[in-house]
């Protein structure tokens, strides 16, 4: 359990991620996972909307199952109801997931998939699964998956899966998981237009963040990345669902957030982050995190106390 999108973040084994909140309220969520050397399991449910950066372990591959059919956004694309998401292990991928949202992932050695395939006869083009970043599988199978996996990591983290004994779900989680990728599965095509967008939205990112004590503005970033501003907040709501200002706010404030955890005074830290109205921070923060930032402050000397 966490109070805290960054701090869930930290919690999933052998992963490298960062999450930024972007709907406003208290945060909540809670992650269940089960382990093996070469498999990984588990469940995450998260109470606000939130932007996550991640990056699975080496030599593996990771199928993302959201349990519900709200939108998520991988690297811009939206999924659809019989989609799942892929990406390949020690590959930096971008998540925009929605406010009261769950997603069960299964991470497995690429060796470990190769092998159990192979045992069951199942003919899959590997290099083609872990390039692609979306699947359209059969609907049926998806939904089996779903179930065996909602057995096994249950919402309210009761259940006794890890008893049956570990040879027993590994082989239930690999043969499900061969089944739907064995059932023709497809790779949505990758727009143009969106590869486009991606780069006008990288392009103002990368200048936001090499800038990001100073005051920047929305015809700042257009001049600097030489499209309209209606280009600009099309590019960023499309790629991520938000607009370029509401994206500029949200990082600045996650970013303090961030540093408070590490300590030093909210007006400096502020300041860093190119927030130099200190009232006009105190409200945005306090409307975004559902606390003011000294209570952050005040959370982060309770968490040492407590080590």
């Amino acid at each position: 359990m966490a109070h805290d999108a960054d701090e869930l973040a930290s919690k999933l084994t052998n992963w490298q991620q960062s999450y930024d909140q972007i709907s406003s309220g208290l945060f909540h969520g809670a992650l269940t996972e089960l382990r093996l050397p070469q498999l990984q399991v588990f469940r995450e449910s998260l109470s606000q909307s939130v932007r996550q950066s991640c990056r699975v372990w080496p030599d593996a591959i990771w199928f993302g199952l959201p349990d519900h059919g709200a939108t998520t956004r991988i690297n811009g694309r939206q999924t659809a109801a019989d989609w799942i998401m892929v990406q390949p292990g020690n590959v930096e991928f971008e998540l925009v997931t929605p406010s009261a949202y769950s997603i069960y992932g299964i991470v497995a050695s690429r060796e470990l998939l190769v092998e159990t395939a192979r045992r069951h006869g199942c003919q899959i083009d590997w290099e083609r699964v872990q390039s692609a970043e979306l699947l359209q599988v059969d609907a049926q199978a998806q939904a089996k998956c779903l179930r065996i996996l909602s057995q096994l990591l249950p919402a309210d983290g009761e259940g006794d899966s890890a008893a049956d004994g570990a040879a027993q779900w590994q082989d239930t989680v690999l043969s499900t998981l061969l089944d739907m990728l064995d059932h023709s599965c497809v790779e949505p095509a990758l727009a143009a237009s969106l590869q486009r967008r991606r780069h006008v939205v990288a392009l103002a990112r990368e200048y936001i963040m090499a800038h990001r004590s100073e005051s920047i503005t929305v015809p700042e970033l257009c001049e600097r990345v030489h499209v309209s501003r209606r280009t600009l907040q099309y590019c960023f709501e499309d790629v991520l669902g938000m607009s370029p200002m509401l994206y500029l706010r949200m990082v600045r404030l996650n970013g303090v957030r961030r540093q408070l955890q590490d300590g030093g005074a909210i007006g400096d830290v502020a300041g860093s982050w190119g927030l130099s109205n200190f009232s006009q921070f105190s409200s945005d923060y306090r409307k975004l995190f559902g606390q003011c930032p000294s209570a952050s402050l005040r959370s982060r000397s309770m968490a040492h106390a407590l080590r």
